[in-house]
């Protein structure tokens, strides 16, 4: 059985949708550009990884010229926006040093002849120890969940270490003691973008729902770095940031929050990966003997007593000619660990029925309804460890091979609860913010709807088409869950409009066209 099931590569398909298309361009060209109410002398902005310019699992000096923010400082200067600085990293390696050591790791290109992601080559060369001087426009912190802006010492080097700290920020921050919204006011931005909370529940999904949906817990220093933030939480800190921010009458820009359904992260390894015939180059399917033999080795038997104790609906036999869903552990399911053993010791013994027990107490076959994390392509078919088993031990031969012989764990696959958890979470974030925005008489940003159209058929700029297809779509990068430097144009465009329509500005959209799919292995 090969340890790597090759994940679909779906094609971009074209939709009338014209975020940026040439005739819109030729049309913004004989307006003048004015700033309308707004004044982007000088304008912050404050977000996460999305902000930073953070593309192919690493922030680099490249995919932070192209961040969304950088975009529009560019687009903001024909209508009286000043100079715009960011954090740069060292190289175009990207990845982290602390003291020496590789604590991030460098970034992801695209091996066309295998289809694999990456890494590039080289040894990370930004050391977080060694601080910049100044002050930053951008003020994008991958890694930062809302309440991150408002914490003290988020900064701080000597926490980087033990998780207190963020690396990215400590390298920039102002002070060890200051909080980003701080450094943020010290500058009196006249002009403001403000796209967070991604993180609030991205750690939770792109962990395959490990941490705990912490609604109703109002004490962030009690969460977990997996954890699903409050939405009263959310609230109250999203108002603090926006009140903040405006106090001395500076306008801005704030964007909700897309569904992770529309990441390829969460949408491009198939839960039914296993079939009997070749699937491509360097990757071999289970086979129909391997199948016959599991079939009358571990599927019927467990269909079996499963059926025995009321539950036979979670295993059925592999197919021989079409596709099998993959083995998962499903904690939401009442585990029939007890009842297994029971049935299995007059079969197989008392030591072979505990392992059975322990193992397919709550397992069953992955759904549709199921959301298989990207990361989760490398470790099927592979043998579990000790360490990832989940039962404190590395299962014996066959069946140690993941989501075939054995369930692949929590942290592979988003089950339906899980997945109920994030998008309501989600939702109550977005009501937040879009409440603000009126209140505070903000321009809006519905990122949402436009990476769900881009999840469903694309959208059109000329003469291509933006999907979100991994690899293929153009609008993501190769971590599958932040934007290309094409991707990054599309927000900027889409916060151009929000902007020229709330403040009557007549900033014109950048070309896409420009703007990179991938990149390649060297940059200079």
């Amino acid at each position: 059985m090969k340890k790597n099931i090759k994940w679909l590569l779906l094609v971009s398909l074209t939709v009338m949708a014209a975020c940026n298309n040439d005739d819109n361009n030729d049309a913004q060209a004989e307006v003048p550009v004015t700033p309308g109410s707004a004044v982007f002398t000088k304008y912050i902005a404050l977000g996460d990884s999305f902000a930073a310019g953070y593309s192919d699992n690493a922030l680099f000096k490249k995919g932070q010229e192209n961040s969304y923010p950088n975009i529009l400082s560019q687009q903001f200067v024909a209508a009286g926006g000043g100079s715009f600085t960011q954090p740069l990293m060292n190289d175009n390696i990207g990845g982290l040093l602390l003291g020496g050591n590789v604590v991030a790791g460098t970034r992801l290109y695209f091996v066309g002849e295998t289809q694999t992601p990456t890494n590039v080559q080289g040894k990370p060369t930004t050391e977080i120890t060694a601080r910049l001087t100044g002050t930053f426009n951008n003020l994008g912190v991958p890694g930062a969940k809302s309440f991150h802006l408002l914490a003290a010492n988020y900064g701080n080097v000597a926490g980087v270490a033990t998780g207190a700290a963020n690396p990215y920020f400590a390298r920039f921050a102002s002070t060890p003691s200051t909080t980003v919204l701080a450094d943020a006011l010290a500058q009196d931005p006249t002009f403001f973008s403000l796209f967070i909370g991604g993180n609030d529940v991205l750690a939770y999904a792109t962990s395959g729902g490990t941490g705990k949906d912490q609604t109703g817990n109002p004490n962030p220093a009690t969460y977990g770095s997996n954890d699903i933030t409050d939405p009263a939480v959310f609230a109250n800190v999203y108002g603090g940031l926006v009140t903040s921010l405006t106090a001395k009458g500076a306008k801005g820009v704030v964007a909700n929050l897309p569904y992770i359904t529309a990441l390829p992260h969460f949408t491009t390894v198939p839960y039914n990966p296993l079939t009997p015939k070749l699937i491509g180059k360097n990757n071999e399917a289970v086979g129909v003997a391997t199948i016959k033999l599991l079939n009358t080795q571990l599927y019927g038997p467990l269909k079996l007593v499963l059926t025995k104790l009321g539950a036979g609906d979670r295993i059925n036999l592999l197919s021989e000619t079409g596709a099998s869903p993959m083995l998962i552990k499903d904690e939401s399911l009442e585990n029939l660990t007890v009842g297994l053993i029971t049935e299995f010791t007059p079969l197989v013994g008392a030591q072979t029925a505990a392992f059975y027990g322990a193992v397919f107490g709550q397992a069953r076959q992955a759904k549709a309804t199921d959301l298989v994390v990207l990361t989760t392509r490398a470790d099927i078919g592979t043998a579990p460890t000790a360490a990832n088993s989940g039962i404190g031990m590395a299962p014996p031969a066959p069946l140690n091979a993941f989501g075939i012989s054995y369930p692949l764990q929590d942290k592979h696959v988003l089950i339906p609860t899980e997945i109920a958890e994030i998008k309501k979470a989600t939702d109550a974030y977005n009501v937040t913010i879009e409440a603000a925005a009126k209140e505070k008489g903000l321009a809006f940003v519905n990122t949402k709807a436009t990476l769900t159209q881009l999840a469903n058929g694309g959208i059109r700029f000329g003469n291509f088409t933006m999907s979100s297809s991994f690899a293929t779509g153009g609008a993501f990068s190769l971590d599958g869950v932040h934007p290309s430097a094409r991707g990054y144009g599309l927000i900027a465009n889409v916060f151009i409009d929000a902007i020229n329509a709330k403040y009557g500005a007549t900033l014109r959209h950048v070309d896409l066209g420009i703007y990179p799919i991938q990149y390649p292995a060297t940059l200079p």
